[in-house]
């Protein structure tokens, strides 16, 4: 009976990549011929199976109702209680349509959110090939235990992490979970460099993967959460969701307002029962008008229909944000930890330069249309196709190519690659050069391929020519120029020289400061008794002529660069997190200005493995680049940047990235190139995979910012007034009547207040919103300046306003102010007055709120239609409760006067002349600061 098999530690992972692949089997304990149905089942009862475990969560009912329990929320379900067995039917149903429909537009995002272990599932195969009792045999992909061994090909997932026995020319994927969209050669020889990450052990394959080309067999190691995938599903899972800065600072706020409400509510119930002499169930109604008075009721309603509407702004600038409170929080992002590859450049491979001993050929154009040309410095009338040297690099570094580019197509508008982009560009050289690719494939048809591997970072190509069979081999320059004895040089072979070896690597060299990627070009003509058949690395990859080198390149996105710089005006640091090599992350980096001068470190994930915390906080202090950097590494960097009170946003596309997506402050994923786990795991969604559109959508977030702030300043400034006439009436002991019922302060939070707030909420964004550093986290929304605005200047300023419109009534009809209307029409007429005051008063308010130092008038008095649709919504509504008699029996109103109107209208033009004369003197101020 085959033993039973270790579990497959780190380790023992890479023991197993040291042994040759006839060692394997033994070292693990099975046999050759597959394991028995037995085994296998004793196995899947230690090990279980082969699955993504889903990590438990909350019942959705109860996800539900936490929606309707905040603070807030439950004062509201009392007030509205108590306001029915006070008979105060219709206040009460208002105050709890407040809490329902907040309640269910909020779990209806929450349920939208979040479902990246969902994904991680979906992406593994349904079924897998394997040997079990001395046959191939298909079964269930969940099946699978360590010890099977499995049979994969071209365009097979891969289900489980296992070690190679054998192979057939293949490439894997691995981009799910290394980010690097290039397939990477696997071999099933045993490996000498061991201290790499697993993903680049040639001689492994991995859970989440797929074949891009060839086949193999391979003897599975670890299966489900003891996967690598597994581990990056366990380590997502393991992060909580974590209230975002604006949530936090929402619950706080609702505390303040509540406690404040209640404080005054209890205090206005003692003095009216105590002073006023009121009794008890009078004196609980009294002190409830007090307590609707002052709780906005339309505050959260408010933040969630202005937060849904910027979402809807920013997916017209490529973002779509999953969660609402996301917004804000890009408003205080303080750190953008950002990939490479296709967020800072265009994810394109291009050949710039074409370098041949005899001289250096430049290529215009970039991306994969075949659009550009070969320019000669020394020749303007220079032909690629008439040049035998450059003509003999074009045609070698096509043919031993196996990329392919598709042109566009009614369904889609750009051109695509089919295979590695880099050998992608090669062909798209060939054909800016004007090489017939289909014809030169004609006359020089593939034999054989060697393919490309990790060890000897090459690959060789066999074709025949007549009756000369040749070869092509394209690599790494180190390693190509290794095996050259010879070179062409204006068509002639000629010998390579110490001095020829060293301009060439000198070349490298420069190209590769600059961040250039560089292959190597040789061919061989091969002996006419070679047999192709035999033929190995050893036979073929020898003597070689060199021909030149192609240097690529993954241009910048045009806007990046604006884009960084303004992210350096808002005083965001940008940190790279890439996959690349180090010396290409760092070229890319000071060409588009994320880091500037020599004074840069770049940290690879062996030597981030090495550092402590402290190490890496003082790292991430200065300018800094992340390259090779594995799942948990990435993980750590961000969780460290929270550590230091910093907000972080994480850019992402593979199942790589998953992690630090989920624990970031903002997670943001490439729509484009972002694999189904990584779109799940973030906050939002770059539809253009684009740098700058991160920058759009951090401006957008600060922008809601101070909308919020803006319409806060506007929903409380009409407590004041709506409070005083109350204040006036207790301390009065009753002597003036009530200027303002319980239903007429609810017609303002919940009527003509509502739409004007969220007319605010989509202000555009004032000038120089970015040349700002981004919000303290200590920064509260209710302030010293909003209070002291919203109760001392616009508030108080209204209050005298409509308990003068109330006076302004009772004297029109001959009252006094020692003998006031107590009841009757003159006394809703009064009422009425109070009530149209304190609109008239909030229409000068919601114009003053649009900015904060600004003016009005520099913006466009008229730009904001949304605010001009809620003034004139709240004058028709205000209009309806004072002329519809069924409005009128609930809410104690009267018909006004023309005279009264009058008065009503001219009440916003001095309270908007006097605003703006304030700004006006802030702005000198700071002007002379």
């Amino acid at each position: 009976m085959a033993k039973e098999i270790k579990t497959t530690a780190p380790d023992t992972m890479n023991q197993l990549a040291a042994v040759e692949p006839s060692a394997v089997y033994k070292k693990l304990g099975v046999d050759q011929t597959g394991l028995t149905s037995a085994a296998a089942t004793k196995r899947q009862q230690k090990y279980g199976k082969n699955l993504i475990e889903k990590s438990a969560k909350e019942p959705l009912i109860k996800i539900f109702l936490s929606n309707f329990t905040s603070v807030m929320a439950i004062l509201l379900w009392v007030g509205g209680f108590i306001a029915i067995i006070a008979h105060m039917l219709e206040l009460g149903i208002a105050i709890w349509l407040v809490n329902v429909i907040n309640g269910v537009f909020s779990f209806w995002q929450e349920f939208q959110a979040g479902k990246a272990t969902e994904a991680l599932s979906q992406m593994l195969p349904a079924h897998a090939r394997v040997l079990r009792d001395g046959k191939q045999s298909e079964i269930l992909a969940e099946d699978l235990v360590p010890g099977d061994t499995i049979y994969v090909e071209e365009g097979d997932n891969i289900s489980a992490d296992a070690r190679l026995i054998q192979t057939t020319n293949m490439k894997v994927d691995q981009s799910t979970l290394t980010g690097e969209s290039a397939a990477v050669s696997k071999r099933a020889d045993s490996v000498s460099k061991l201290n790499v990450g697993h993903a680049e052990l040639s001689n492994m394959i991995f859970a989440g993967t797929s074949v891009s080309s060839g086949s193999a067999t391979a003897v599975v190691l670890s299966t489900g959460m003891k996967t690598d995938f597994g581990k990056i599903a366990r380590l997502t899972q393991s992060v909580g969701n974590v209230e975002s800065p604006l949530e936090k600072e929402l619950d706080r706020l609702t505390r303040q307002i509540s406690l404040i409400a209640i404080s005054l509510g209890v205090f206005f119930f003692i003095a009216a029962v105590f002073f006023v002499h009121y009794p008890w169930a009078q004196a609980f109604i009294f002190a409830l008008g007090m307590i609707v008075a002052f709780i906005p009721e339309g505050l959260l309603p408010t933040v969630t229909l202005s937060l849904a509407m910027a979402v809807n702004r920013m997916a017209k600038k490529h973002a779509l944000v999953k969660q609402l409170s996301s917004v804000e929080t890009l408003g205080e992002t303080s750190v953008i930890c950002s990939d490479k590859t296709g967020t800072l450049t265009q994810n394109q491979m291009t050949v710039s330069h074409l370098w041949l001993p005899k001289e250096e050929l430049e290529v215009t154009g970039l991306g994969y249309a075949p659009k550009g040309k070969i320019i000669s410095k020394s020749d303007a009338q220079f032909d690629a196709t008439k040049d035998p040297d450059a003509q003999q690099l074009l045609r070698g570094a096509a043919l031993a190519s196996n990329a392919r580019v598709v042109p566009p197509s009614p369904k889609n508008d750009n051109y695509t690659v089919l295979g590695d982009p880099t050998e992608a560009c090669l062909t798209v050289v060939a054909e800016k050069a004007g090489l017939d690719l289909t014809m030169e494939a004609k006359k020089t048809p593939r034999i054989k391929e060697l393919p490309f591997d990790s060890v000897r970072k090459r690959m060789t190509t066999i074709h025949s020519n007549g009756a000369q069979d040749l070869t092509y081999t394209k690599g790494a320059p180190n390693e190509v120029v290794a095996l050259c004895q010879k070179m062409q040089v204006n068509g002639k072979v000629v010998p390579l020289t110490a001095e020829d070896r060293e301009r060439i690597m000198q070349a490298n060299d420069n190209y590769a400061k600059e961040g250039l990627r560089v292959l190597a070009i040789a061919y061989s003509d091969l002996p006419a008794d070679q047999d192709l058949d035999a033929a190995t690395i050893e036979t073929v990859e020898k003597d070689l002529t060199f021909v030149g080198l192609t240097v690529m390149l993954d241009p910048p996105r045009p806007e990046v660069k604006a884009a960084v710089e303004e992210c350096h005006r808002a005083n965001i640091q940008i940190i790279m997190v890439t996959g690349d090599y180090g010396l290409t992350a760092k070229s890319i980096a000071q060409k588009i200005g994320i880091v500037q001068g020599d004074d840069v470190r770049v940290v690879t994930g062996q030597e981030l493995k090495t550092m402590t915390d402290q190490e890496l906080k003082k790292a991430l202090s200065g300018q800094i680049i992340f390259a090779r950097m594995a799942p948990e590494q990435k993980f750590r960097v961000v969780s460290m940047l929270q550590t230091m009170n910093k907000i972080v946003a994480v850019t992402g596309d593979g199942v790589n990235d998953a992690p630090a997506l989920k624990k970031a402050d903002i997670g943001i994923a490439m729509g484009v190139t972002g694999t189904d786990v990584a779109k799940e795991a973030a906050d939002m969604i770059l539809t253009d995979d684009n740098f700058a559109s991160i920058v759009r959508a951090i401006e957008e977030g600060r922008t809601v910012f101070n909308n919020i702030k803006k319409f806060l300043l506007y929903i409380l400034n009409s407590n004041m007034p709506e409070a005083t006439p109350s204040a006036v009436f207790l301390f009065s002991r009753g002597g003036i009547p009530l200027p303002l019922t319980v239903m007429q302060i609810l017609s303002v939070d919940l009527g003509t207040d509502m739409l004007p707030a969220l007319g605010l909420g989509t202000e555009q964004a004032e000038s120089g919103i970015m040349d700002q550093p981004p919000r303290s986290q200590n920064e509260k929304l209710l302030n010293k300046g909003i209070i002291f605005k919203a109760f001392f200047w616009y508030g108080l300023v209204a209050a005298i306003i409509s308990f003068g419109a109330y006076l302004y009534v009772n004297f029109a009809y001959g009252y006094s102010l020692t003998n006031l209307a107590t009841h009757g029409v003159v006394y809703q007429e009064a009422t009425t007055m109070t009530l149209a005051a304190i609109v008239f008063c909030q229409i000068a308010a919601a114009i003053n709120c649009r900015t904060i130092n600004e003016s009005v008038f520099k913006v466009g008095i008229f730009s904001n239609h949304r605010v001009l649709f809620g003034i004139v919504f709240e004058i028709v509504l205000l209009a309806c409760l004072i002329y519809v008699p069924f409005l009128q029996g609930i809410f104690n109103t009267a018909p006004l006067q023309v005279h009264e109107w009058i008065f009503l209208v001219i009440i916003p033009i001095p309270l908007i002349l006097v605003e703006e004369i304030r700004k006006w003197v802030v702005r000198r101020r700071r002007a002379r600061a």
